[in-house]
């Protein structure tokens, strides 16, 4: 694409060409069963919290599973859709995940489904959201995890050696599960808490699986992608390469998909604190009904 901006340390993703993937995606129907069980797992996780939300924000996730989610549930009010789209639903505000147009302490919930992958500053993304949490307010995003389409990388990364001399990106650098738990502390949240949901979906052909990403809006977007058509006979030998390595014994392809869970509260003084070390009451060998042996003992024998 000419006149491109260039990549920085602090650019990764071209984000108007995000914005145009996803309209292109909602045109041609957009695929949903991530973001549909990313929604179920909203449901759940909200449901064992025993408050209330007044106020939530859904920060940047295509398509209505999440915001319908949360509309349903009895312990969330007013429920702010932010992202890209800029419709004319109602509460819906068109803004870029990268600069949050709500006021410090403004909200009681934030959720955000498959979309802050795609942010290119996630530590100030981050910062902004705890800001814009009341105190005690409550934190629930999905993500992509590193892991994600793991296979497709390493076929495209084999073809393009052997045919265009060399690999150039084309799957997004997606972050790890300590990464994304160490932001969270980075960003001051209290009771930072992360886990992982890794999906295998089976595909008849790597072309399937492309297919599918163009209709969930998520084919690549990277600033440093290589900006020349790919080469045909470059397509036919990543899809020879991903059947040769990742099918199944009944010739079905797997494409992994890695959802990253992060969850976090804005500090507030009533919240649980961890034991100060040094402040145990009990001592670790009375609980496990065993003998303490001192640094220089050594355990009997027999």
């Amino acid at each position: 694409m000419p006149g491109a901006p260039l990549a920085t340390s602090s650019q990764i993703f071209d984000r108007a060409l995000i914005r145009a993937r996803q309209r292109r995606a909602a045109a041609l129907g957009p695929v949903t069963f991530l973001l549909d069980r990313v929604a179920d797992e909203f449901a759940d996780r909200l449901g064992v919290v025993t408050r209330r939300f007044d106020v939530a924000a859904d920060l940047g996730t295509p398509g209505d599973a999440i915001a319908d989610a949360l509309s349903r549930s009895p312990s969330i009010g007013t429920v702010i859709r932010s992202g890209f789209a800029g419709d004319a639903q109602q509460n819906t505000i068109g803004a870029d995940e990268e600069a949050l147009p709500f006021r410090d302490g403004s909200l009681d919930l934030i959720v955000s489904g498959l979309a802050l992958q795609f942010v290119n500053d996630l530590p100030g993304v981050l910062v902004q959201i705890r800001r814009a949490l009341k105190p005690d307010g409550l934190l629930l995003a999905a993500l992509f995890g590193g892991e994600t389409l793991t296979e497709l990388r390493q076929a495209f990364a084999a073809a393009e050696s052997e045919r265009e001399g060399g690999a150039s990106p084309r799957v997004a650098p997606f972050a790890d599960l300590r990464e994304l738990g160490a932001l969270l502390q980075r960003a001051g949240f209290a009771l930072p808490v992360t886990d992982v949901d890794r999906v295998t979906v089976r595909y008849g052909s790597a072309f399937d699986l492309m297919r599918d990403l163009r209709h969930m809006g998520a084919t690549n977007a990277l600033l440093a992608r290589r900006r020349t058509p790919l080469r045909r006979a470059t397509l036919l030998r990543m899809a020879e390469v991903y059947a040769e390595r990742f099918a199944d014994p009944g010739g079905r392809l797997r494409a992994t998909f890695e959802i990253v869970w992060l969850s976090g509260w804005a500090p507030h003084p009533d919240q649980q604190k961890p034991l100060q070390p040094g402040s145990a009451k009990t001592r670790l060998a009375d609980a496990l009904g065993t003998r303490e042996i001192a640094a220089d003992e050594k355990p009997s024998e027999g």
